[in-house]
């Protein structure tokens, strides 16, 4: 099929190249003339693992393009994809569907014959609406379905989730729109990917729950594990204990830092401002999100009394900016509330990420970036463990310590074990389980 997917950043890339994967024509619009002329020579702007190789192949093999030019690509596709941004509107927290409209606005001059309009974009319930009502008021002669496609991509597994979804939810009401959204997924029958069809606005409202079900289940366990801490239990064998249950899951029961990203802080929101215009509040909902947001600068605390309750004048190592590994994205990050915190105490902070501190050099002041983990120690009086990366699993703790002014390990992700750690010279502080007892060691002269 051909296919137009208009947008060219994260979902809109990763879907793009991997529909061209599974044998359709796909192009990729976007109005940024630079990120495209960039795009055709496989200079990729985002950090995906396999993302730059699947996106040559893909070029190579002409199944792949890339263009500014909305109106030919609408015109000679069968499946329009809009993809583009819905950030959180300054002010009131809304998603800012001005880029979806203005999309929509273009897309409908551009229509021949008959073509499924698809929303990927996460958008607030009725967009869907909305989008069809402004095409067939520009083009009341548009023979159009416009239907909801929803992504469900996790920044850093992202093709592995398009390729092999757990669901693949479609929103719509046209028969045509259902034949044609099948044919688009065909390929992964194979897979068993249940293709799940729904009323529009149900698709668009599965996608903000699902997201807002997820935060609320890291909340949870956050809480839980300063339940822990107070009363000398661990996290983790609490987290396996009720995981185990079938119907709770084990998965995001993972105590942190907090949640961040492009998608769950931004759609909690959105849902709970749609909801409050509703007159439908959302209490749980509303709750989580004034717990993360709180539970961010919470950890910040939690390093300054691992330092004996003041930070002024002491160094402190950041390891791991971006929200999550295998990913460059620092939107909502816990890390710039942490880093921001401890600057506020009176911290000197340095810090490491393997792919994230381009993007932190705009987002962080006054922050010495090193070019590893063992530099970002050097001189430190604590380093802290913000990003679960590979690379911070199985650090070498005697040059650690040789490198540090003091021998104190703040573990926000629970990368190590206590027993391991203590038993080197380290006083280490993890979630939702006892500290260390032992007394921070001055590093050997």
């Amino acid at each position: 099929m051909r296919i137009a997917m208009i947008g060219s950043g994260y979902v809109g890339l990763v879907s793009g190249a991997c529909l061209a994967d599974f044998g359709h024509e796909v192009t990729c619009v976007d109005s940024n003339a630079e990120k495209i002329a960039a795009l055709k020579r496989n200079e990729i702007p985002i950090y995906e693992p396999g993302l730059d190789q699947l996106v040559k192949d893909n070029a190579t093999a002409a199944r792949m393009f890339f263009s500014t030019d909305l109106a030919a690509a609408v015109g000679n596709s069968d499946v329009v994809f809009i993809a583009v941004g819905t950030p959180s509107r300054r002010g009131d927290g809304h998603a800012d569907l001005s880029y979806v409209y203005a999309v929509a606005r273009e897309v409908a001059l551009a229509l021949k014959g008959f073509t499924v309009v698809a929303t990927k974009s996460t958008v607030p319930l009725g967009t869907g609406d909305e989008v069809e009502r402004i095409i067939r008021e520009i083009n009341p002669a548009a023979d159009v379905a416009v239907v909801s496609n929803p992504e469900f991509l996790r920044e850093g597994s992202a093709i592995g989730d398009f390729k092999k979804p757990d669901r693949i939810v479609i929103g719509l009401s046209d028969d045509r729109a259902r034949a044609v959204m099948t044919e688009v997924y065909r390929p992964l029958y194979l897979n068993q990917a249940p293709l799940l069809f729904t009323a529009r606005r149900s698709a668009e409202l599965i996608k903000y729950a699902a997201n807002a079900f997820l935060a609320l289940k890291i909340s949870f366990i956050n809480e839980i594990a300063d339940l822990c801490e107070v009363t000398g239990v661990d996290v983790q064998e609490v987290s396996r204990g009720i995981g185990l249950d079938n119907r709770i899951g084990s998965k995001f029961l993972h105590a942190g830092p907090g949640y961040g990203g492009s998608c769950f802080p931004k759609d909690s929101l959105a849902l709970v401002k749609t909801a409050q215009d509703l007159g439908s509040p959302l209490r749980l909902v509303e709750t989580t999100v004034a717990i993360n947001d709180q539970r961010k600068r919470g950890m910040a605390r939690k390093v300054i009394a691992a330092c004996g309750g003041n930070v002024r004048g002491k160094t402190v190592a950041i390891l791991g900016l971006t929200f999550k590994p295998n990913t460059d994205d620092m939107r909502e990050a816990p890390s710039l509330s942490i880093i921001q915190a401890l600057q506020d105490q009176g911290a000197i902070v340095r810090a490491y990420d393997p792919a994230g501190m381009a993007a932190a050099r705009s987002l962080l002041n006054d922050v010495h970036f090193s070019e590893n983990a063992y530099d970002a120690a050097a001189g430190a009086h604590a380093l802290v463990v913000v990003t679960e990366w590979d690379a911070f699993r199985a650090l070498d703790f005697n040059r650690l310590g040789k490198a540090m002014a003091t021998r104190i390990l703040v573990d926000l992700r629970n990368v190590y074990r206590s027993q391991d750690v203590a038993g080197l010279g380290f006083a280490y502080f993890s979630i939702g389980r006892p500290a260390s007892p032992l007394e921070p060691k001055q590093a050997p002269k």
